[in-house]
């Protein structure tokens, strides 16, 4: 589906995730001649920032197939100026039209982040950087009185399409002009569904 419009891209991996939530995906774009068409180069429609978590293969919960989805995962799907090149790459030169930040409930990093906040618990090496990361979003969800793991969650995915939209100029003009939508959605691990929790271009935030 290249080129497509934001909207239409939005709706494709909607379709793409209710098949996968009613266990009757359609495998799309994944045998030998799709392979073949693809070996000179790529035009994904959509591109997904998603947390690492093994439970969260983008494709399969939205149910795409070989060269529809750039995809750029990290734990917490937090930001740095790799993940953020990365992105700009897809929209910009690659032609993706949807940018999806993806998070899920009983994130790992995000326990790790608020147990740094409530309790001090520190975590070693490399980890601190990610929990670090993700800590500006706690501290945004415990000033806005907020206790729930989901509603936790949900600030940080709010958090990250912020952060996306306010660091990269790029991403924020083609926002502006209607060419890239941004959303941002939580996927349950048990039900398999992705909500859409916040928007700028497409959809209605619940």
């Amino acid at each position: 589906m290249p080129r497509t419009s934001p909207a239409v891209a939005f709706d494709a991996l909607l379709a793409g995730n209710k098949r996968f939530v009613a266990g009757t995906p359609s495998h799309p774009n994944q045998d030998a001649a799709r392979r073949a068409e693809l070996a000179p180069g790529q035009e994904p429609f959509a591109v997904v920032l998603g947390c690492s978590d093994s439970r969260l293969a983008a494709e399969i919960i939205f149910d795409q197939g070989l060269g529809d989805l750039f995809v750029v995962r990290t734990a917490g799907h937090v930001l740095g100026s790799e993940v953020l090149g990365s992105v700009e790459y897809a929209t910009t030169v690659l032609g993706c039209r949807l940018v999806i930040v993806l998070g899920h409930d009983s994130c790992g990093a995000v326990a790790a982040a608020r147990a740094a906040v409530d309790d001090g618990l520190s975590a070693n090496g490399f980890v601190r950087d990610v929990v670090e990361r993700v800590t500006p979003s706690i501290l945004a969800a415990r000033a806005a009185g907020l206790t729930e793991d989901s509603d936790i969650i949900d600030e940080h995915i709010r958090h990250t399409v912020s952060l996306l939209m306010d660091r990269s100029r790029a991403l924020s003009e083609q926002v502006s002009t209607g060419e890239v939508a941004v959303v941002g959605m939580g996927y349950q691990l048990a039900e398999g569904n992705a909500r859409l929790v916040t928007s700028h271009g497409v959809g209605k935030a619940e």
